[in-house]
């Protein structure tokens, strides 16, 4: 007599299945065959053929110890691109407009391209004096503090063929004209976390900016508080160092990031 079908050799109760695998495997550290059958109530042969299968294809990886399995690095491509589909703008609108609101001062969103940051979002402050700036603009890395905190944290090879391609010219006679002493600028940046532009991209101007970062803990896009320097006096840097990095926090946690994966 033929097998009848039941409802678990369905495909949807396999999606279904692998689904809660995922979801089971994710919120602990690490898996057993038994222990995902156990906790889902789905039949040990059930579960082990949905996990050679997830294996197979990335999403679960399999420890050679313990035989624990755990979320592969598909899974981790996969989240990646959707919140890459997130609109960037959308996100951090509302907080540089906080930011702007705290500082009263003006505050860009800027993202590497082609070796240059490029403004992709522009809150103004309040008030009659407003920065020459808008969205679209291009600027060096070196002489700006937003192009700063994106060359911070970029591979070595990459930086070094940034510099190369496009040079470190001289903005005002403050910019940084000599790579080793960019470098050095840049390893201070990484170690307080924010980057500062004094009157290197345009004189009477002083900017703070920090990284924002995607959930593979790479630099997506930097967040900058820019002012004359009036506005902007050179002994609230660091009160002011402080509100950016933690706007950039903000903005970085709504796009996947997490500290604890850095």
């Amino acid at each position: 007599m033929p097998r009848t079908k039941s409802a678990d050799d369905s495909p949807s109760t396999a999606v279904e299945r692998a689904l809660a695998i995922l979801e089971a495997t994710a919120q602990r550290s690490g898996m057993t065959n038994a222990e995902i059958s156990r906790k889902l109530r789905i039949p040990k042969s059930s579960a082990s053929y949905l996990l050679r299968t997830l294996e197979r294809g990335g999403y679960l990886r399999r420890e050679r110890e313990g035989g624990k399995y755990r979320l592969g690095l598909k899974v981790l491509s996969l989240s990646h691109r959707a919140l890459a589909d997130l609109d960037f703008r959308q996100v951090a609108q509302p907080i540089l407009r906080q930011l702007v609101e705290t500082s009263q001062l003006t505050a860009h969103l800027a993202v590497l391209d082609q070796g240059q940051a490029v403004y992709i979002e522009k809150v103004d402050a309040p008030g009659f004096i407003k920065m020459n700036t808008w969205v679209g603009r291009r600027m060096d890395l070196h002489s700006t503090s937003v192009g700063k905190a994106l060359a911070a944290y970029l591979p070595a090879a990459e930086l070094d063929a940034i510099l190369k391609a496009r040079g470190l010219a001289k903005r005002t006679p403050q910019t940084i004209t000599v790579a080793s002493r960019l470098l050095r600028e840049l390893e201070k940046v990484r170690h307080q976390g924010y980057a500062v532009d004094e009157e290197e991209n345009n004189l009477g101007v002083r900017c703070v900016a920090a990284p924002v970062f995607n959930t593979l803990g790479e630099v997506e896009a930097s967040v900058g508080l820019t002012g004359t320097i009036a506005q902007l006096a050179k002994g609230s840097v660091p009160k002011v160092a402080e509100l950016v990095r933690e706007a950039a926090r903000k903005i970085s946690q709504q796009m996947g990031y997490s500290a604890r994966r850095s």
